[in-house]
């Protein structure tokens, strides 16, 4: 029953999804080219705003977890569990005072309005996975970007998304280019909880009624571990000792 009505809510999900994202994306050029960083920020926080709105339409609710009192004046490393493209726009409407900037696929930098401007644009790192003299140099450009613009930097460090919520063992060749070109970072870990309930099905029908969960647990001073596998592994058991099965 529950599958068979998400069917037509998944239809008129996929309507406002597509509007939003066409619609946007000349709003975001408007506001890029005319007015700035700043400006297009603005209008990329609206985009998320409006995803999760969506999301909505398939009853999904969103929590998001944070009791700790995070410097918006410093650059942070936020590293995440993957689940879903669904994990992608709460982080950035949640974080958004913190300017959070996507490591992501160079595959997606190009065909998807709205989204692949604001990756071209917006500050994020298009990586080819299977070209290390492209990604490597990507890497290093993006985290000294990290550092000399006081921003954060969204690392997914399984690579690949979790297509069940079982996590996949942390790639660290990202984390530890990161470190050493994000020197003052403040590490912060979240786990993501249930958003890959939303493709339960598939791309079609979605999956309705979920509910998504993000804990941020307690921020860690980079500058603090000399160890630097130490603390990946430390980083990686609290998000994954978070995560409900």
């Amino acid at each position: 029953m529950i599958k068979l009505l998400s069917y037509p809510l998944s239809v008129i999900y996929y309507v406002f999804f597509g509007l939003v994202l066409v619609v946007l994306h000349p709003l975001q050029w408007l506001c890029f080219n005319l007015f700035g960083y700043q400006a297009h920020k603005k209008s990329v926080d609206f985009l998320q705003l409006c995803l999760m709105q969506c999301a909505h339409i398939l009853g999904t609710r969103f929590s998001f977890n944070n009791p700790h009192n995070i410097d918006f004046n410093r650059p942070l490393i936020i590293v995440a569990n993957h689940q879903s493209l669904h994990d992608i726009y709460p982080l950035t409407w949640y974080m958004r005072k913190h300017h959070p900037k996507f490591i992501s696929k160079i595959e997606l930098g190009k065909g998807i309005p709205s989204v692949s401007y604001n990756l071209r644009h917006g500050g994020a790192a298009l990586i080819d996975r299977k070209n290390p003299r492209q990604s490597l140099p990507a890497l290093m450009k993006f985290g000294e970007y990290i550092e000399s613009t006081k921003r954060a930097a969204v690392i997914f460090p399984e690579g690949t998304r979790s297509k069940n919520g079982t996590p996949k063992p942390f790639q660290t060749k990202g984390l530890e280019i990161l470190f050493k070109k994000v020197p003052s970072a403040l590490i912060v870990p979240i786990t993501v909880n249930n958003s890959w309930k939303m493709l339960r099905y598939g791309n079609f029908p979605m999956g309705i009624g979920n509910h998504l969960k993000f804990t941020v647990h307690k921020p860690i001073e980079l500058a603090t571990f000399v160890d630097k596998q130490e603390l990946i592994n430390s980083i990686e058991s609290t998000i994954k000792n978070h995560i409900e099965h």
